[in-house]
C-alpha cells in the first residue's frame, strides 16, 4: 500500500541547497519545484519556454504565499542535444554546488516522429537528452557529494510502463527509434532506459560505485497521475477518447491527483531517511521492485557504452 505518511512537510529545511527539475513548468515537475522551494531550496526550472516557465514560477510563489521563493528559469529543450549541453554549461558557470538533479520531463504515447537530431522523440526526450544533461552535470554533483556527503542526488523519473510495454530483448540498440513498434512500446523502451541509466550511475558514481563519488541515485515511478501526459498520448488513442476517459479514470481511482505525483521524487531527492542508492521508488515514497530486465547490469552497461559512444561521435562529450 502507498506510504501515505510521507509529505513535503517531512523534509528538512533546504535553505542553501540547490536543485534542478527538468520539465518543471507543468504537472509533476511543477509540483516538485513547489515542494523544494517551499522548504527553502533554490530551484532551477528546466523548460523550453521562458514565458511558460515565468508564469509557472509566478503561480508557485502565489500558491505558496512566498513571493521570495527562489526559483530560476533554465532554458532546456530536450528535443535538442545542443540545448541540453548548453543548459548544463550555463548551470555550471553560475553555481558551485548542486544537491539534486531531477530528470522529470517526459512525453508518453505520442505518434512517431523524429527530433532534429534524428532520434525518435520519446527516446530522446525521456532518455537520451537526460543522459547527456546528467553527464555534463556530474562534475558539479561529484564535488558536492565530496564536500557535503549524502546531499548530492539524482532522480530519474520512470514509469511502471518499463515493464508493461516492453520488448523481449529489453533495449534494441540496433534500432532505438522503434518506428515499426507501437507508441506505448516506444514509451516503455525509453522508461526502461531511464532505470538502466540509474542502475549504471549507481554502479559507477554511487556511494559504493567504482569512482566512490557518493552520489545517491534513484529511479522513481510517480504513480498513475492525472497530468497532461494522459492527454498527449494520441498514439495510444484519439484525443477525443482521451478527453473523455481521463476524468472517468480519475473518478474511479485509476488516476490519482497531481499533487501526489511529486511525493516519491521529493522523498528520493531530499529526505535524509532515504539512503538506498540505486533503488526503484514506487507510490508513495516506498522502495519497490522493477522488472527483471531493469535489474540486468550487463544490459545497463551496454546501454551506457552505446550512449557514450554515440554522443562522443556526435561531439557532445
Amino acid at each position: 500500500m502507498p506510504n501515505n505518511a510521507f509529505s513535503v512537510h517531512a523534509l528538512p529545511d533546504l535553505s542553501g541547497k540547490l536543485y534542478v527539475v527538468t520539465g518543471g513548468n507543468a504537472g509533476i515537475g511543477k509540483t516538485t519545484v513547489a515542494g523544494l522551494a517551499s522548504r527553502g531550496a533554490r530551484v532551477y526550472m528546466g523548460a523550453r519556454s521562458a514565458e511558460k516557465a515565468e508564469k509557472a514560477i509566478t503561480d508557485i510563489k502565489r500558491e505558496l504565499g512566498k513571493p521570495q521563493a527562489d526559483i530560476v528559469f533554465l532554458k532546456l529543450d530536450l528535443t535538442d542535444f545542443k540545448s541540453a549541453v548548453e543548459a548544463a554549461r550555463e548551470l555550471r558557470s553560475k553555481e558551485t554546488a548542486l544537491h539534486g538533479l531531477i530528470n522529470n520531463a517526459g512525453i508518453m504515447g505520442v505518434p512517431f516522429s523524429r527530433t532534429k537530431d534524428e532520434y525518435e522523440i520519446q527516446f530522446q526526450t525521456n532518455y537520451l537528452s537526460h543522459w547527456l544533461f546528467t553527464y555534463h552535470l556530474l562534475p558539479l554533483l561529484q564535488s558536492t557529494a565530496l564536500t557535503q556527503p549524502g546531499t548530492a542526488r539524482i532522480v530519474n523519473v520512470t514509469s511502471d510502463g518499463h515493464e508493461r510495454f516492453t520488448l523481449k530483448e529489453g533495449i534494441r540498440l540496433d534500432d532505438p527509434n522503434l518506428e515499426s513498434e507501437s507508441a506505448m512500446v516506444r514509451y516503455g523502451h525509453s522508461k526502461l532506459a531511464n532505470i538502466l541509466h540509474t542502475r549504471h550511475l549507481n554502479a559507477v558514481y554511487g556511494p559504493k560505485g567504482k569512482e566512490s563519488s557518493g552520489i545517491i541515485v534513484a529511479a522513481v515511478h510517480p504513480g498513475h497521475i492525472d497530468t497532461n501526459l494522459n492527454k498527449q498520448a494520441t498514439g495510444m488513442a484519439p484525443a477525443v477518447v482521451l478527453r473523455i476517459m481521463t476524468p472517468i479514470m480519475k473518478c474511479i481511482g485509476i488516476l490519482d491527483h497531481e499533487a501526489k505525483g511529486a511525493l516519491s521524487t521529493l522523498f528520493a531527492i531530499a529526505d535524509p531517511k532515504f539512503t538506498e542508492s540505486g533503488a526503484y521508488i514506487v507510490p508513495y515514497a516506498k522502495i519497490g521492485k522493477p522488472s527483471q530486465m531493469a535489474k540486468d547490469d550487463q544490459l545497463a552497461e551496454r546501454l551506457w557504452e552505446w550512449t557514450f559512444k554515440m554522443f562522443q561521435e556526435m561531439g557532445y562529450l
